[in-house]
């Protein structure tokens, strides 16, 4: 396979494909079907604060990454930016926990494909539907980094359709338009709603809210191959903010209004079981009578676009650390279409592998998936102090904000915010098991934390780094010209 001569991804993302993978990139089973458990645990204004919490985080987290982004569009932008601004240690570290969480993701997802087909076609083994879908997932990112780009467009396209359809059926059902009835606000004041279990369970369900915004970040990979990413991540940044009012709130709004918090169907939520999807509910009790079998199509696209997603950051993430020296030199070559087929190639071989256990050996799956399952918000730790640390030091070398193509709002409360709020959802995983001393559960649960101190203090030990100075950090603009020379 003949290799592209200067090793590097090639720009084919259009701000199209940007602004969908933003707008679509985070809206997966979490919505779809584990919101319904949020709301029956805090009832629906407890829902609706953790979801608003977690929202603003979200839009401060992406704004930070889209001064860093815009500035600087690199594939692999978490590593690259935390080796760069804050030290060479926390990008090496912050690298591979990133490729680690997505390459388990894929496994994950692949996995979740079987069970979900499992709705149409009881009786044919999982393990065939989990290979055609990283078989699927590999051809189109073999293929170009544009055969992603338009196959996230239209999968997201479709998550984006249906929950505007779900928005419209919803608020004609709590008016009594479809459904036969009113409905109107009974269920926010019925019995203990609209807050159910006080202050405590808004932090409980916090923890929950915070999974279905993981995925967010991805626009600042994309930065990297967007052939036009000064304009594409400020406007892709926008539609986050959108997503978080429209989507969440709006659709935590609506099942809270038409299903009381102490409906059974709200309760033991599983990301496979379609008949108990809120979404599924609403659209039933509005009369649509194929709305499982629609919901289960929509699922399942949510889950191969998260698998597509995973696959495509996971790759960049190992060929991005590769040229900072981070990773094997093998993992940063490229063939002439861009693609990074050596990063490519282990990544598949990792989510192969990971699948292969949950079939051979549950325990050791099970581990790896909870290893993976603090990863998301860890890289958020590192975008966040990346980002004081580059706007700190841009500052102190005499630089004037107006030199900045994108400005992030509210600095430095934003990147701080996001610092508290992410660390009290690290801590605030699993609390319970603290009050028990259950290690077994702590260790589940925490043991992305030690890999991550690990592997920075081992690259810190090794090679003798330090804090970089803030009269020392590199904060020059990246020219897209020289890059793609």
């Amino acid at each position: 396979m003949s290799e592209n001569s200067n090793n590097r991804v090639k720009r084919g993302l259009k701000t199209r494909h940007v602004s969908m993978i933003a707008l679509g990139g985070s809206i997966g089973t979490g919505l779809f079907v584990a919101s319904g458990s949020v709301i029956s645990q805090a009832g629906p204004g407890g829902a609706l604060v953790a979801y608003l919490l977690m929202g603003l985080m979200v839009y401060f987290l992406m704004t930070s990454l889209g001064e860093m982004a815009t500035n600087t569009p690199v594939s692999g932008s978490f590593a690259a930016y935390a080796g760069k601004y804050v030290d060479p240690a926390l990008g090496f570290a912050m690298g591979w926990n990133y490729w680690f969480n997505w390459a388990i993701t894929v496994a994950v997802d692949i996995s979740t494909a079987a069970l979900v087909m499992k709705f149409w076609l009881p009786h044919m083994p999982g393990w065939i539907f989990s290979a055609i879908t990283l078989a699927l997932i590999l051809c189109v990112n073999a293929l170009s980094v544009k055969s992603f780009g338009e196959t996230e467009f239209w999968m997201s396209l479709i998550k984006v359709i249906t929950i505007f359809i779900f928005l419209a059926v919803g608020v004609l059902t709590i008016f009594g338009i479809m459904g036969g009835h009113y409905i109107g606000l009974s269920n926010f004041t019925y019995k203990q709603a609209p807050f159910v279990g006080g202050i405590p369970m808004i932090l409980a369900v916090f923890v929950v809210a915070g999974f279905s915004f993981q995925g967010t970040e991805l626009v600042g990979i994309t930065a990297g191959e967007s052939d036009n990413p000064r304009e594409a991540v400020p406007r892709a940044i926008k539609d986050v903010f959108w997503r978080i009012i429209l989507f969440y709130i709006l659709a935590i709004f609506i099942i809270g209004a038409i299903i009381p918090y102490t409906s059974p169907d709200l309760l033991g939520s599983s990301a496979t079981d379609v008949a108990i999807s809120p979404f599924t509910i609403v659209f039933k009790r509005a009369g649509l009578a194929a709305a499982a079998s629609v919901m289960n199509a929509v699922i399942l696209t949510s889950v191969i676009s998260s698998a597509n997603s995973g696959m495509y950051a996971s790759t960049r993430m190992l060929y991005s650390m590769a040229h900072q020296g981070f990773a094997p030199k093998a993992m940063g070559k490229t063939n002439r279409r861009g693609i990074p087929v050596g990063a490519l190639a282990v990544t598949t071989v990792i989510a192969l592998l990971t699948f292969i256990t949950s079939i051979e050996g549950p325990q050791i799956y099970l581990w790896l998936v909870a290893a993976s399952g603090l990863t998301g918000f860890i890289a958020w730790v590192g975008i966040a102090l990346s980002h004081y640390r580059f706007r700190r030091a841009f500052i102190k070398q005499g630089h004037s904000l107006d030199e900045l193509k994108y400005h992030a709002t509210w600095f430095p409360i934003g990147p701080i915010i996001t610092l508290i709020l992410c660390i009290l959802v690290i801590c605030g995983q699993n609390v319970t098991s603290f009050a028990n001393w259950d290690w077994e559960q702590i260790g589940i649960t925490y043991i992305s934390v030690p890999l991550v101190l690990i592997l920075y203090i081992g690259y810190k030990i090794k090679y003798k780094t330090h804090l970089i100075p803030l009269d020392k950090v590199d904060v020059s603009p990246s020219d897209l010209k020289d890059e793609e020379k």
